[in-house]
């Protein structure tokens, strides 16, 4: 790849699992018209038979990663586990209550923090009751992330016994001194245990995270981490560039930039674990995600199925996410709404049956349409506005933006579409930046997104 692209182009910008970004967010909607858009979508998706997705922000860390930039509260107690399941008990029902009936529930996924922080029989007493007043779709997508070195064989028994399908294992990088500055030591062994396992108990999905751009990170670290990869064949590869924002996430600060690879050296890990990746079977599906041709996210690329949203990719298109617990954010597709971050206030909320919301945004009819243009190309690599009510004039700015990028020849520019050639695929954040209408009207004064590169 071109050096001279590749420093044209590394320029802090979003990760667009949504639009608009949250730090442009503008008309927080209140909380009855929150629970407007809530029902709507909930009605729209009840006639569609698409059914709702479910996020459960589970917050709790026995000890800080300070590479990460998740919510999440660092503790030992395990007492927490109770309080904290009643309040996302309360919550699900004040929703049960806004939707009126049944939901049905095609996808559930755990997030963090920590899932696998609480006990097996804390989260079957969640999904059991999660699941109790509600109707569970034929062939749900049921997933949660597991830290390897406290995923227990009962932890995978019990969540696959409920419908769980999918695992997903933050591994980020192989090598120990690597682990040691971002405080997240976990050896070969207990990546294997618990990847053994999860085969061995039918698990038909796992995933592993890996990062480049990480501290100290070496091309021999890559390439020996892809090699440990490679023996244990897990079915999804998400490889993330490491976003250094100390300004969001304050344990970075215990390393410098000094301690990171630069642009040209990061980018050469990247290609350098791509070029492995293909050449062990895995095939590039969207942004930092790689599937084996019999995954079901490489199956939704192939038939243009693939869907992104605030958790990821995923095999379908989602009309409604919920998001339960601390931070959480939820999407009716017309309006976004996130959770208090701090885990007493939202308790506090909860308790006073308040839906949790502190910020959100109110879509405008531009906002819809800009969206789904971003969506295709992150899903797609291709947009077209050639169909009623898929053009907006914000288009024309972000045409004159992709000018440079078309000349570069990583896009196709035709008479109503874009399409995303192959050079232009590691580029995909800056060619939806271009139609960032929000972005480039308010350009902000600090920096608020990590580089592309």
């Amino acid at each position: 790849m071109s050096q001279s692209l590749i420093t044209k182009y590394n320029v802090p910008g979003p990760r667009y699992t949504s639009y608009p970004t949250v730090p442009y967010w503008e008309t927080s909607p209140t909380e009855e018209t929150w629970k407007q858009h809530v029902k709507k979508a909930f009605m729209v998706s009840g006639i569609t038979g698409a059914g709702l997705s479910l996020y459960i922000h589970l917050p709790y860390c026995e000890k800080l990663c300070t590479y990460c930039g998740c919510n999440k509260r660092i503790t030992i107690n395990h007492k927490v586990e109770e309080p904290y399941i009643e309040t996302l008990l309360k919550e699900w029902k004040m929703y049960l209550e806004l939707f009126g009936e049944k939901p049905l529930i095609k996808e559930i996924h755990l997030g963090g923090g920590t899932p696998t922080f609480f006990s097996p029989e804390n989260l079957k007493i969640l999904i059991e009751s999660i699941l109790e007043a509600s109707t569970l779709a034929d062939q749900p997508e049921m997933s949660f992330e597991g830290h390897p070195n406290n995923t227990t064989e009962d932890h995978l028994q019990t969540l696959y016994d409920l419908g769980f399908r999918r695992v997903s294992f933050g591994i980020q990088d192989f090598d120990e001194k690597v682990q040691r500055v971002i405080h997240r030591i976990q050896p070969y062994e207990n990546v294997e245990r618990v990847t053994m396992q999860a085969k061995q108990i039918g698990y038909t999905s796992i995933n592993f995270d890996l990062i480049y751009g990480l501290p100290l990170q070496t091309l021999d670290s890559i390439i020996n981490t892809i090699e440990k990869v490679k023996i244990l064949q897990p079915d999804r590869i998400a490889f993330y560039s490491y976003a250094h924002v100390p300004w969001t996430s304050p344990g970075q600060r215990s390393y410098t930039e000094a301690d990171l690879p630069k642009n040209e050296e990061k980018r050469t890990l990247y290609e350098t674990g791509k070029a492995l990746l293909e050449k062990a079977g895995y095939v590039e599906i969207g942004m930092d995600h790689f599937a084996k041709k019999t995954d079901e996210l490489y199956i939704a690329s192939q038939n243009r199925s693939l869907y992104r949203n605030f958790m990821g990719y995923s095999s379908s298109p989602t009309g409604l996410l919920i998001g339960l617990g601390s931070s959480s954010i939820s999407d009716t597709w017309t309006a976004f709404g996130q959770n208090l971050k701090k885990i007493e206030d939202y308790k506090a909320a909860v308790n006073e049956r308040r839906f949790p919301i502190f910020r959100g945004h109110l879509l405008t009819d531009e906002d819809l349409i800009l969206r789904q243009h971003i969506l295709n190309l992150m899903c797609s690599f291709h947009t077209s506005w050639d169909e009623e009510g898929t053009y907006t004039p914000a288009i024309v700015e972000g045409l004159e933006r992709l000018k440079d990028i078309e000349e570069d020849g990583l896009i196709e520019i035709g008479k109503a579409n874009i399409t995303v050639l192959e050079d232009g695929k590691p580029f995909i954040r800056n060619i939806c930046m271009a139609l960032d209408a929000k972005l480039w009207r308010n350009q902000p004064e600090t920096q608020l997104f990590s580089s592309t590169v």
